[in-house]
């Protein structure tokens, strides 16, 4: 009773608290003055760090394994690896920054979690067979890990597409508003705003500074991030096939679960390979890990939805992964 009432006391400061965090990214966002706001998110984020550690702390003693049996307790651990990622030391000097992702992606885990839908999974149950087995920790956390860093990592190459974007329309724009004046205004008009405009294009590197580094470091993150959740990812795919070889007699089945877990795998390989290409690496790759965000959730959740296969105890009712 009492690790009951301490986990629903840890799982509503964590949520409240992280909601609070994502409303003063959204007044600053539209407040420039209250900037100095930077600092209670960023106090708000280790507050939330410190209580679903303890949350999963608290589950494990009373369930007496690792809290990472069912949808519940997964998804819990994922928002505990957005926090996680929030606290590298790497990211310390633009955390404001990274807290724009982390922060949502926290709130949007916790928030399913605390849902009406998985009420039932709050109660502790006895793991299945299938679960009872000491890979369990070592598989399905490196693999909620790997979705975690897999997840922020993606959020932040979606993110530099759509400031590339933005840059480009605005570029297409201004290129229309000169053709249209050039040809309504004769050609002395034509040359005056022709120079201008060659004038401000080859200033642009120069007036779009700002922009220029915040997608280098957008790419930079998201790129050491990636590659953090690759390995995890492939740990977790790993240590997953010789627990199914335990289990199941055979170390792959082609199993829904393990059939998107490889098509992960292989469209951040893909990202990761076109690392290696100067002139792919940048908005190509971003591309590549754009289409890898809908692919990790179609694996960790929409496979779930269906709860067929060997891994149906990952179904609604009861996940490993």
């Amino acid at each position: 009773m009492i690790f009951s009432t301490l986990e629903h006391i840890l799982t509503h400061i964590s949520f409240s608290v992280v909601s609070i965090v994502i409303l003063i990214h959204l007044i600053i966002l539209l407040v420039d003055e209250f900037i100095e706001l930077y600092d209670s998110s960023e106090k708000g984020m280790i507050i939330t760090f410190f209580c679903i550690t303890g949350l999963l702390i608290t589950r494990w003693i009373y369930l007496k394994h690792l809290p990472i049996s069912d949808l519940y307790e997964s998804l819990i651990f994922l928002s505990w690896g957005f926090s996680i990622i929030h606290r590298v030391p790497y990211f310390k000097k633009h955390q404001n920054l990274l807290g724009v992702i982390t922060a949502p992606s926290t709130f949007v885990t916790q928030s399913f979690a605390t849902s009406g839908f998985l009420t039932d999974m709050h109660q502790s149950e006895i793991l299945v067979p299938a679960l009872q087995s000491q890979w369990l920790m070592m598989h399905v956390s490196m693999m909620i890990l790997g979705y975690a860093a897999l997840l922020c990592g993606s959020l932040l190459s979606v993110a530099l597409l759509v400031i590339r974007f933005r840059k480009v329309i605005r570029i297409i724009e201004k290129s229309k508003n000169f053709l249209k004046n050039s040809f309504s205004l004769g050609e002395i008009q034509y040359m005056t705003e022709r120079g201008n405009f060659l004038r401000n294009i080859s200033f642009f590197p120069f007036r779009n500074y700002y922009r220029f580094q915040l997608i280098q470091q957008l790419d930079n993150w998201s790129y050491r991030i990636l590659s953090i959740g690759f390995i995890f990812l492939t740990i977790g795919i790993l240590s997953g096939a010789v627990w199914a070889n335990e289990t199941w007699g055979s170390y792959w089945n082609w199993d829904p679960k393990e059939t998107w877990a490889f098509i992960t795998w292989v469209i951040f390989a893909i990202y990761l390979h076109t690392r290696t290409n100067k002139n792919l690496e940048g908005f190509s790759s971003a591309i590549v890990a754009s289409i890898g965000f809908l692919i990790i959730w179609i694996c960790y959740f929409g496979v779930n939805l269906l709860g067929i296969g060997l891994h149906s105890y990952g179904s609604f009712t009861l996940t490993s992964n």
